[in-house]
């Protein structure tokens, strides 16, 4: 079996080796600045890492495992856009670097070669992976559009948070696991808890990167911290807080919703102190574990050699006691 570090190497190696040559030059520079910031590069990853649990030659597979990372920062590069984010990995976003029309046909550049890669799936799994990949490229679009739709509402609910982020973050995830089990010519059985692990796995994911937004560390986290304070995000937080809190609580919360603040600092230091005194952050780190041993639970019943399931797992657990 491969390591996670000779797989994330195959990875990069492969990433690395991506030339675009099709004239304008421009419209691929910031394609090739997105991919060089690098990033767990956890899709592909994990797509490979659940193959591996099936077949030992993995070679043939990391063409189409980048597919997913090249979709995964398309998704990215709009999001960013879409949010006014000015950093991404601690640098500046694309839209920042150059403009916003550049980021959206670059993205969309993106998202065009990521089919292409991912057709480089071989013959007998093709259709099945690219059907796959079209509806879960379908469902995070869903999931961007229904947190849009958040930005303006004030009664969005925990089930209705849940949903978006099944969408917008974890059916990529259970993607990238159940593509893995398709070329390695898993049972359809195996197929289906690689997918449920990947979407346990991605919800807790998403929970614990909005836990980081407010309690992590800038410098390691890669982007400013607050910054879905500072937006008013709908997050599993806030709406916990709106849901939770006081009286008097919810009236500071709606204070500073919807305002723009002269000094940001004051508003994301007065919004955590709210979380703070609802506990929202234990609330959330038994949330997360939560999710990650259903995920668990679901790689432990696969119909492989116990051994074979160690990298996955230690892969998944690492994924959730992170820090960016």
């Amino acid at each position: 079996m491969y390591s996670s570090a000779d797989i994330l190497q195959m990875i990069e190696e492969k990433i690395s080796s991506l030339k675009f040559s099709t004239p304008p030059a421009s419209l691929f520079a910031p394609v090739t600045y997105t991919l060089s910031l690098g990033g767990k590069r956890l899709r592909p990853s994990l797509m490979l890492m659940s193959c591996n649990l099936y077949r030992d030659d993995l070679e043939s597979y990391v063409t189409p495992a980048v597919g997913l990372e090249v979709f995964h920062n398309f998704t990215l590069l709009h999001d960013d856009l879409m949010d006014k984010a000015d950093m991404r990995r601690g640098k500046a976003t694309v839209h920042k670097l150059w403009n916003a029309n550049t980021a959206v046909l670059s993205g969309d550049a993106m998202m065009i070669y990521a089919y292409q890669l991912v057709g480089e799936t071989e013959l007998d799994a093709l259709k099945p992976v690219l059907d796959l990949f079209t509806q879960t490229a379908l469902e995070i679009c869903g999931g961007q559009q229904f947190d849009m739709e958040f930005e303006t509402r004030s009664d969005v609910t925990e089930d209705e948070y849940m949903e978006m982020i099944r969408l917008k973050t974890a059916v990529l995830l259970a993607c990238a696991l159940k593509m893995g089990a398709i070329v390695g010519k898993a049972s359809s059985d195996d197929a289906e808890h690689l997918y449920q692990a990947g979407i346990n796995a991605g919800l807790a994911f998403q929970l614990q990167d909005d836990l980081l937004d407010v309690y992590g560390d800038s410098s390691v986290f890669g982007k400013n911290i607050g910054g879905d304070i500072l937006c008013d995000k709908k997050t599993f937080l806030l709406i916990k807080a709106l849901q939770l809190s006081s009286p008097i609580q919810r009236d500071e919360l709606f204070s500073w919703i919807g305002r723009s603040a002269d000094n940001p600092i004051e508003k994301i230091e007065a919004v955590t102190d709210i979380y703070n005194e609802l506990h929202l952050k234990e609330l959330s780190e038994t949330k997360i574990e939560d999710y990650y041993n259903r995920a668990m639970n679901h790689i432990e019943v696969l119909s492989v050699k116990k051994e074979r399931l160690q990298i996955l797992k230690d892969f998944c657990t690492g994924l959730m006691n992170r820090q960016s």
